[in-house]
């Protein structure tokens, strides 16, 4: 009895295929000849899960949803190093800024300018953590948009005025007219009083935010056992739920830089 099997490619579902050698194991490679697609070879099968399509994807995902290096390694059936070298080759596809709010450019063409959106009004807050043991605290500090609660740009360090400086000079682009706060005294040193308010009343779309991140990340929960021991993947886990979730961007595009 004959039986045939149709074969796609894992990227595209194309069935555009042709043969490309095999590997050292004997295992039949193809090559997807759809000129759009980024897949290079593929086989059917693999000896080790991690060259399988989409369990980069599912790594990331799983970062960004609660699951340590070692839950990810034992879940996909993968090694913890290659969960770490996974995350690591994110960092340069991240940005600080949001993409979404730009500064509203009267010398552009109308169709530009409609699609921009600028921020007035934004509540600043820091956010404790910790990398390797509690005395090496790392703060996120971040900044939302008081109308509809969007991260618009953030950094990372420690509870200093010069990390503040970061944060704002990440902002100044956005010609934001009024900052809430609360009673931090690098906020009141650095911003201008016409621009600033100080108190809770203006602050809770960022508190409510602050709480989302907990939910997501437990590295920035209060009381845990999940935590980073390099402050690089401590940035790069919770920078990649941000860039996801706030700013909207495909986090499994491949990096151009």
């Amino acid at each position: 009895m004959k039986y045939y099997q149709e074969i796609t490619c894992p990227n595209c579902t194309n069935s555009n295929l042709m043969k490309s050698g095999s590997s050292d194991r004997g295992v039949q490679r193809y090559r997807c000849q759809t000129t759009a697609c980024s897949t290079n070879t593929f086989m059917l099968e693999y000896c080790y899960k991690a060259c399988e399509f989409g369990t980069k994807e599912h790594v990331v995902e799983m970062a960004i949803n609660s699951s340590g290096t070692r839950d990810t390694a034992r879940v996909l059936k993968i090694n913890k190093n290659t969960v770490t070298r996974t995350l690591k080759n994110k960092e340069n596809s991240l940005v600080q800024v949001n993409p979404l709010f730009q500064t509203f450019d009267q010398g552009k063409p109308l169709e530009v300018r409609l699609e921009q959106v600028c921020c007035d009004e934004a509540e600043m807050d820091e956010q404790w953590s910790f990398v390797g043991n509690k005395s090496n605290q790392r703060w996120l500090w971040h900044a939302v948009d008081h109308k509809t609660n969007t991260v618009l740009a953030y950094v990372f360090g420690k509870r200093k005025d010069i990390v503040f400086k970061e944060l704002k000079a990440l902002l100044l682009p956005l010609n934001i007219s009024r900052y809430y706060t609360d009673d931090w005294g690098a906020y009141e040193r650095h911003l201008d009083a016409e621009k600033h308010e100080i108190g809770k009343k203006n602050t809770q779309k960022i508190e409510r935010k602050n709480l989302n991140f907990r939910a997501w990340i437990k590295r920035l929960t209060r009381r845990t056992i999940c935590f980073s021991k390099l402050e690089k993947m401590h940035d790069i886990v919770i920078g990649l739920l941000i860039n996801k979730v706030e700013f909207g961007r495909d986090i499994h595009a491949k990096s151009k830089i």
